[in-house]
């Protein structure tokens, strides 16, 4: 009797062990699983010019908190998004809303915006021209392809007065043949972001994005005409859907949220950028 008990006692304590060793291991495997959700690091993807000079100043003031940052430079404004949606980047910092929703549109990808950074106005630029009334009949104005950029780029002009879109049309997924009415006859040549400052050698203007203006070392306050602090073009810090709730991403978040970076962006941008938070 007391041999037979000793050896279900045996046995049960034998299967106690295994089951806490299984919990351990399950533990083990999830943490290595999703390093990110245990180390202060972070991968954060950019583009060049502005996002990545302020990207650069969060990561200095990560430091100080634990947190290291290591940015990942991207020279076109597909590549991150897509860096993201395979994990080879933990989150991205360079786009508005509309550019990344259009994205998920056409890619089938659930990436969230998880925080907001600034506003980059979409600013006219002509080397060969001083002012909209000195655009030509017939003038050729290039424009980003992409499709939130490129609507956007549309309601500049319409907002200027150079042409009207169709009535009804969400000005987000404006296209070129959305243009209802043109009296200047203007060209729109729609080209990649990064080739638009290269377009003002061609082209009578060109509508660029902030960062790549700053690359070009374009004087913001040459441009013909910019939007204004009433587009809702506000750019943010974009995460997988799944990884939105992460710690150390919504760390990152804080950081960049603070005072000492808005007056950073103020400081050094302050006609590029309006801070968004």
């Amino acid at each position: 009797m007391n041999l037979k008990k000793t050896v279900i006692i045996s046995l049960a304590a034998l299967a106690c062990a295994g089951f806490i060793a299984g919990c351990g291991s399950d533990k083990k495997d999830a943490a290595s699983a999703d390093p990110a959700k245990t180390k202060n690091e972070i991968k954060v993807g950019t583009t060049p010019g502005y996002s990545e000079q302020v990207v650069e100043f969060v990561a200095k003031e990560a430091e100080k908190e634990g947190l290291k940052v290591t940015i990942v430079p991207f020279s076109d404004y597909v590549t991150p998004n897509q860096a993201l949606a395979q994990g080879d980047i933990d989150v991205n910092s360079y786009q508005h809303v509309p550019f990344l929703e259009a994205f998920n549109e056409k890619n089938g990808t659930k990436l969230v915006p998880i925080g907001n950074t600034y506003l980059a106005p979409l600013r006219l630029f002509s080397n060969k021209h001083k002012t909209l009334s000195d655009l030509p009949n017939g003038a050729s104005i290039a424009i980003p392809n992409d499709p939130s950029n490129g609507g956007r780029a549309l309601l500049l002009l319409e907002k200027n007065g150079l042409l009207k879109l169709k009535e009804g049309v969400n000005p987000v997924k404006a296209v070129v043949s959305d243009i209802a009415s043109n009296p200047k006859n203007l060209k729109i040549i729609e080209l990649e972001a990064p080739q638009l400052p290269r377009a003002l050698e061609d082209c009578d203007a060109s509508i660029i994005n902030g960062g790549y203006a700053v690359s070009a070392g374009l004087d913001p306050k040459t441009a013909l005409a910019q939007e204004d602090n009433t587009s809702p073009y506000v750019n943010v810090i974009a995460a997988r859907e799944q990884d939105k709730d992460n710690p150390i991403y919504q760390k990152f978040v804080k950081i960049f949220q603070t005072e000492a970076t808005r007056k950073y962006i103020n400081d050094n941008f302050q006609v590029t950028l309006i801070p968004g938070f």
